[in-house]
């Protein structure tokens, strides 16, 4: 498959997982493989406390955008940025100024269930529509637990709310995230049991609540197959021709078998996760040093190489 073709297949792409599978790192990812390929790209960052600014070299993200590399540009959003702007554009200055001032903005906020969630989501959908708008918009949403509360936060507040401005926001906004061309959600796991277990759950809910299209599924941290060698540390040595020390020979024997057990569970597990979730799979190798821009750059080369090896989708 072509790369700006796979990149441009939605004009927004929410990359969701549990905690700790590297799903900031993915946006990190894709952000830059979309860059690299011509493509427009503004990364959305909504928890606020997440890696993507060290992961991509720049100090912590703000309300306004910063450029990253030529073509990629990034934002955090709020829910009280995000509503304050709101209120601004309706010409109503005043009333947030003393929002701001009297210090009741998170009351008006959380008024109602899942108001802060339609705000940031509301806020995605201006910048999609917008004169300006990139080619595409990468969300960094919540982790899994929260990303479905937040993904299906619209289609409750059609439940909750009849008319007025916040269910013409709702409806906008499950108009939105139900139209494949404008949306898809790009899943991220690790090959171990709990986020495969999770990662699945999330797809299903996501489907059956939301209507989100899934993109591929893509999975972290994989081992290569050259790790997955034999406990012969001696026997290897010999052949090159190399004396090893004992201590050294069993503590390496112990390291490879270790390695080769990881690799054991990582493929039963991709293979349960194929079964379970049939879905493309983009697998991102092991990195061991800090996640930063060159390690982003390695993921992308990585990614991309894959994404050329994919059939198109009919």
């Amino acid at each position: 498959m072509e790369l700006a073709q796979f990149c441009a297949s939605s004009r927004i792409v929410i990359v969701a997982g549990k905690g700790g599978v590297g799903k900031t790192t993915v946006v990190a990812t894709l952000a830059t493989m979309a860059a690299r390929s011509g493509l427009s790209v503004l990364v959305v960052e909504v928890e606020g406390k997440s890696g993507l600014s060290a992961a991509l070299g720049l100090p912590p993200l703000a309300y306004e955008e910063v450029e990253a590399r030529p073509g990629l540009r990034l934002r955090a959003l709020s829910a009280d940025d995000a509503l304050l702007e709101y209120l601004d554009q309706k010409g109503l200055q005043r009333i947030s100024g003393r929002l701001v001032r009297s210090g009741t903005l998170d009351v008006v906020a959380t008024a109602v269930p899942g108001m802060r969630d339609i705000l940031l989501l509301g806020k995605v959908k201006q910048l999609e529509q917008s004169d300006s708008a990139p080619d595409l918009i990468v969300l960094d949403a919540p982790a899994a637990g929260h990303a479905v509360t937040f993904l299906t936060s619209a289609r409750g507040l059609q439940d909750a709310v009849r008319m007025g401005p916040v269910r013409h926001q709702a409806d906008e906004v499950v108009e939105m995230l139900s139209d494949p061309a404008r949306c898809q959600v790009l899943l991220v796991t690790l090959p171990e049991e709990t986020p495969v277990n999770e990662v699945t759950e999330t797809a299903f809910a996501l489907e059956d609540r939301v209507g989100l299209a899934l993109g591929p599924v893509v999975v972290n941290q994989c081992l290569p197959a050259r790790w997955n060698g034999s406990p012969h540390a001696v026997a290897d040595a010999t052949l090159a021709q190399e004396r090893l020390p004992a201590q050294d020979a069993v503590a390496l024997d112990l390291a490879t078998a270790f390695v080769g057990a990881r690799r054991a569970i990582q493929d039963e597990q991709i293979t349960r996760l194929a079964a379970r979730l049939p879905l493309p799979q983009i697998r991102l190798p092991f990195v061991n040093e800090e996640i930063g821009p060159d390690a982003i750059e390695t993921l992308a080369d990585a990614f991309a190489a894959q994404v050329a090896a994919m059939r198109p989708q009919s």
